[in-house]
């Protein structure tokens, strides 16, 4: 029986093992828990009144809260039937143990009322399972048409498929509210089954999708980020970065999620540094800040009749300047606070920024590059030895070969030059 292990992706896939203890590879066998919990009490004896609750996980990021009703033995991996309504649903066991509560509590689930986990699943549910599967990608591609030629402005992102196959979910997204009557009524003639549309945001598109950031990494939102906070252009101008949407927006068409992993670090960094709107009054006129190095702790100033010309305080120094403006006194100039930097050469010992560094130098750098080279013979009174070098004493050549003839013959038939013959008078 398949462990439905990589249910995100294609549910043909089977990890080989018929055992109840689920996946032996869960950890890596696919892609189904993306957005697993790790369990960090593994290795911690369970207690003696054990949770009969456990997570299962659906296609993509959908999973929710069962109870084991019947007291079956489940692990991570294991293929359950659950109850659902109308019929039942198939999924993917991805949490047990204390866990489980901690999940419920964060995620505000209560014990009331739950879901139960019917049975684990025999071979004739994961047929029917894999069976509906299959058809998803191309009952997607016919809904798109059905809603382009009805001339409704959403976007069917995805689509899923009951266990039983007894209902199909329509995930789409639109930017205003979208009559769908009449599409449900095309869709119900046209894949005989119970329809439901859910509408998701653009980051969750992007979730259910999946694909590559400009890191070079895996979707945040698609691996392992669980819930969605708001993003702000104040989070780019507390990192000092450029207001650029081209680089703050990622694949969902929104700000990045990832402006808000280091945003904390920033605010406590600038809880020491004065206001950006400081303005400081000096013997040489008024200046303003330009910009701040969070980093280094260092702040740009320049005056308002020489904007141009920028100069670098410490941000103890900007302290104690704005200390003086507030008792009333003008501070000294910029000029005596201006920190200079010494350039540091640096050495591209991997020729990153030469364009030529592929090219070959010189002539033919490469060829007779395998072949030995003599070795230069030390001066000295060391007579030659007449062995060579593998002290073998040196073979007569073989007759015919052209070390085994003479100079004189070596060079060949010689060349005659021909004397120059008397012109002839054509008057004659």
């Amino acid at each position: 029986m398949s462990c439905g292990c990589k249910t995100s992706g294609d549910s043909a896939h089977s990890c080989g093992t018929k055992s109840a203890n689920g996946c032996e590879s869960v950890d890596t066998c696919g892609n189904s828990y993306k957005l697993s919990v790790f369990d960090w009490l593994s290795n911690i004896n369970n207690p003696s009144t054990q949770t009969d609750f456990v997570e299962v996980r659906f296609k993509n990021d959908r999973k929710f809260f069962y109870k084991n009703v019947h007291q079956l033995p489940l692990h991570m991996g294991s293929v359950v039937t659950v109850e659902s309504s109308p019929g039942h649903d198939i999924g993917v066991v991805s949490l047990t143990g204390e866990l489980v509560k901690i999940q419920m509590k964060k995620k505000f689930v209560t014990e009331d009322n739950p879901l139960k986990i019917y049975r684990l699943a025999n071979q004739k549910d994961i047929e029917v399972w894999q069976a509906a599967r299959a058809k998803e990608e191309t009952v997607k591609m016919q809904a798109r048409k059905i809603a382009y030629g009805l001339n409704l402005d959403m976007k069917i992102t995805d689509v899923e498929y009951q266990g039983d196959g007894g209902k199909v979910t329509f995930y789409y997204t639109a930017d205003n509210r979208v009559d769908f009557r009449m599409l449900i009524k095309e869709f119900a003639a046209a894949f005989r089954t119970k329809i439901d549309m859910k509408q998701i945001g653009f980051r969750q598109e992007a979730a259910k999708v999946g694909g590559i950031g400009s890191c070079g990494r895996e979707l945040c939102c698609s691996t392992w980020l669980t819930d969605f906070r708001s993003v702000n252009t104040n989070a780019a101008r507390y990192q000092q970065l450029s207001i650029n949407p081209q680089k703050l927006a990622g694949q969902c068409g929104k700000l990045k999620c990832c402006l808000n992993y280091e945003l904390d670090s920033y605010l406590d960094a600038l809880s020491d540094f004065p206001p950006s709107s400081t303005t400081l009054d000096t013997q040489n006129g008024k200046a303003f800040c330009i910009k701040i190095d969070v980093f280094k702790k260092r702040m740009w100033f320049a005056y308002v009749e020489r904007s141009m010309a920028w100069f670098n305080l410490e941000v103890k120094d900007v302290k104690k300047m704005v200390a003086l403006n507030k008792s009333g006194q003008k501070t000294p100039p910029l000029e005596e606070f201006n920190i200079t930097d010494i350039p540091v050469k640096s050495v591209d010992l991997i020729q990153e920024n030469t364009i030529d560094r592929f090219e070959r130098r010189g002539k033919n750098p490469g060829k007779n590059s395998n072949k030995r080279k003599p070795n230069n013979q030390q001066k000295g009174d060391r007579k030659p030895s007449a062995k060579g070098p593998d002290n073998r004493k040196p073979q007569a050549p073989k007759k015919g070969t052209p070390e085994s003839r003479s100079p004189q013959q070596n060079q060949g038939p010689k060349k005659f030059k021909k004397k120059p013959q008397p012109r002839r008078d054509d008057t004659a």
